[in-house]
């Protein structure tokens, strides 16, 4: 079983290490989602590649049961955030790594207009300003379900927030004068 204390991977490294397009495109995607290291874009290719794997095993079995465990695996992909409601095996085939990055806590703060950068949105999360629920999430690299992803805001302990609601505040009595 192992050392509790000592962690598996969570990632594959790259089999080959000097393939000129990957490396190129793994620096874009570092530089695009603001990412630490390639270790984040491997972890990300990870998960897809797990998800393309469990799909392509489904699509050997016989209709009776693929129908019951293709659901169930279209369900979690979609509570995740990473395939649409009508889904089907052959989209979870299409998955990239981009498509989990897109779901990744520090991309959804950029996006959402919290930080002005996504290294600013990183820096955000890892400091304890961001929350989701009202609970403080300090992984950037924190995958953000479906129906969490409406409820991510400013800490309520966070100095932020008092600066957000004092400048909100001086915007209304400015536009009401």
């Amino acid at each position: 079983m192992g050392d509790p204390k000592k962690s598996r991977h969570k990632w594959l490294t790259p089999g080959h290490p000097w393939i000129k397009d990957r490396l190129q495109h793994e620096l874009e995607l570092i530089g695009k989602y603001g990412l630490r290291n390639k270790r984040e874009v491997w972890i990300a290719e990870s998960i897809v590649r797990n998800f393309r794997l469990r799909a392509r095993s489904l699509l050997a079995l016989p209709e009776q049961e693929r129908s019951i465990a293709a659901k169930n695996l279209l369900d979690t992909l979609y509570r995740m955030g990473l395939v649409g409601k009508d889904a089907v095996l052959d989209d979870v085939l299409g998955l990239t790594a981009e498509n989990v990055l897109e779901r990744r806590l520090q991309t959804l703060v950029y996006r959402k207009g919290l930080a002005r950068t996504i290294y600013q949105a990183r820096q955000l999360v890892t400091h304890g300003h961001i929350a989701i629920n009202g609970r403080r999430v300090t992984s950037p690299g924190y995958i953000v379900p479906r129906d969490e992803e409406d409820r991510i805001e400013i800490a309520p302990g966070s100095p932020l927030r008092a600066s957000a609601q004092q400048s909100g505040g001086e915007q209304n009595v400015a536009q009401g004068a």
